[in-house]
């Protein structure tokens, strides 16, 4: 009968959060739903960056929304590193004190040629470690060097520990597609409610 009750109250959980973040540089409205079907709706400005966030939701089956607009006449990095910040606090908010998550994953996520680990922990305690080396300056119009930016970004503001490692890969496009594909898939894992303890805190802390 326990188990029974805790369901129907988890079942009632609403894991969605909306941010709306304004500077003199940006000005950006985000929604995410985790337990969304992959439905995106993302318009940033920078075409590449709107490609990687589609593929974010599709993989991730969350529902994301963004709606940016930037100095991008002086460059794009204001805007990807906001809409990284934007889509962090919203998915920490969205998570809530994070009760019943899996909160680990690790995956290989392969791209043609290109093969990236990704591994996270939903930890409440904000890192990343990003080791991809790109070839080339820009990927479309975007600067491979914002992607780190973006990452850096949304992994601070997310308030978890994220470790993006390329082990391999010649074509610049698709080391940074299995970069967000696999930020994703880990992300649609660590996020599942574990059937087992869906109603515990995942720490001996019993706090993240």
């Amino acid at each position: 009968m326990v188990r029974t009750a805790n369901r129907l109250e988890r079942s009632n959980v609403m894991r969605k959060a909306e941010i709306s973040r304004t500077t003199g540089e940006t000005a950006i409205d985000v929604s995410i739903d985790i337990d969304g079907t992959g439905n995106s709706d993302i318009s940033s400005g920078i075409g590449f960056l709107d490609h990687m966030l589609d593929l974010l939701a599709r993989h991730s089956l969350m529902d994301i929304r963004v709606a940016a607009r930037g100095d991008l006449h002086v460059d794009f990095h204001h805007t990807a590193e906001d809409v990284g910040i934007a889509l962090g606090q919203a998915l920490k908010q969205a998570l809530g004190d994070k009760r019943g998550i899996t909160r680990y994953a690790s995956i290989d996520m392969a791209m043609d040629e290109a093969l990236t680990r990704v591994a996270i922990d939903v930890s409440g305690r904000p890192f990343l470690v990003f080791k991809v080396d790109f070839s080339r300056d820009k990927v479309g119009e975007m600067d491979t060097e914002l992607f780190q930016e973006w990452f850096q970004a949304f992994a601070i503001n997310a308030g978890i520990t994220l470790h993006v490692q390329n082990l391999y890969g010649q074509n610049n496009h698709h080391i940074a597609e299995s970069a967000f594909k696999g930020l994703a898939r880990a992300l649609r894992t660590a996020l599942a409610i574990d059937p087992r303890a869906e109603m515990q805190i995942p720490s001996s802390k019993g706090l993240l």
